[in-house]
């Protein structure tokens, strides 16, 4: 299994060596590479088994790096990066000569961010290179929100994991596109759609999830190995269930008293905090599904501010 510490001077010499390294951020982990060495980033794919056709981000230190790896900024995209960087804020833009196609599945546009993590960001500034960090496990399956997560997945393919602790935040970013200045959800994520129209006032949703133009957008997604069953009436589904060994995951303690006793439930909150849900979220999922069950089920939240990223989510683990 990889080795597990907070010394940031070996993850930077690994990286400076095209070796690849799990680093924390906020949002998940990331397997990171020199985002500008297209074997570097070819090691990525091969350790996560990811489709050549699912993007990566790239993470730098502050926005003063933006210029080297895009053509072209627009001025909304300024604003939201003054705003919300450090932090769970993805930008899609024209990419630059200088970004490998390997980074973005060919695309001409590139996903860049600054992550809020101290041990990163440090880690950013003494390199002379931007991080490709796509999540920090097998594809498809949870992504991990603590070091443990990691070694759990792909521990025996890499050689070291910058340990963080717990993800604050425990979904993914929010990824933005551009549509003549006017902002483009493309990932609904940890930054809420609601604070980005604080800033930018008008914000479109991107309704065909058929194209993958980011990282992220992949119909299935985010999956536990235990069969995942997301619902609108718990009590319904599980009627439908009869004879399999079933875990109930819901929002609170006090959610679905009326179930039968027998079943297992885990709640992601204590009082029904969707922000609380976000950061309990994958932890809750690698936890049931070390355990045997023949299916998880679980309700969608109510679908409004981080709700909307946390349904999905459930969405796209469902698939």
């Amino acid at each position: 299994m990889a080795e597990l510490g907070t010394d940031i001077d070996k993850a930077a010499d690994l990286l400076r060596n095209d070796e690849i390294v799990a680093i924390p951020t906020e949002t998940v982990y990331g397997l990171a590479g020199n985002g500008l060495k297209s074997d570097t980033i070819e090691k990525i794919y091969m350790v996560k088994n990811r489709p050549a056709s699912n993007p990566l981000i790239l993470h730098i230190a502050s926005i003063n790096y933006l210029d080297g790896l895009v053509t072209e900024i627009p001025e909304t995209a300024i604003k939201l990066a003054e705003k919300f960087w450090p932090g769970a804020l993805t930008l899609v833009l024209p990419k630059n000569d200088k970004v490998p196609d390997i980074a973005t599945a060919g695309l001409k546009t590139v996903a860049v961010r600054v992550p809020a993590h101290e041990l990163t960001l440090r880690l950013l500034s003494m390199l002379d290179f931007p991080l490709a960090a796509p999540s920090a496990n097998l594809s498809n399956r949870v992504s991990p929100t603590t070091a443990e997560h990691v070694n759990f997945q792909i521990g025996k393919s890499i050689q070291y994991i910058l340990d963080g602790g717990q993800c604050s935040k425990g979904i993914e970013s929010t990824i933005v596109g551009f549509v003549d200045e006017i902002p483009i959800i493309l990932r609904h994520g940890a930054l809420s759609i609601d604070k980005i129209k604080q800033v930018v006032g008008k914000v479109l949703t991107k309704k065909d999830h058929t194209t993958i133009v980011a990282p992220g957008m992949s119909p299935k997604h985010y999956s536990p190995k235990t069969l995942l069953i997301a619902c609108d009436n718990i009590q319904l589904t599980i009627a439908g269930l009869k004879g399999l060994h079933i875990a109930v995951l819901t929002l609170c303690p006090d959610s679905h008293k009326e179930l039968d006793e027998n079943i297992f439930k885990v709640s992601l909150t204590s009082k029904g905090d969707l922000s609380e849900a976000a950061y309990n979220l994958y932890e809750k999922l690698f936890l049931i599904d070390k355990m045997n069950f023949d299916c998880i089920v679980v309700e969608y939240v109510p679908d409004v501010g981080i709700g909307i990223s946390i349904n999905d989510r459930l969405r796209r683990a469902s698939n």
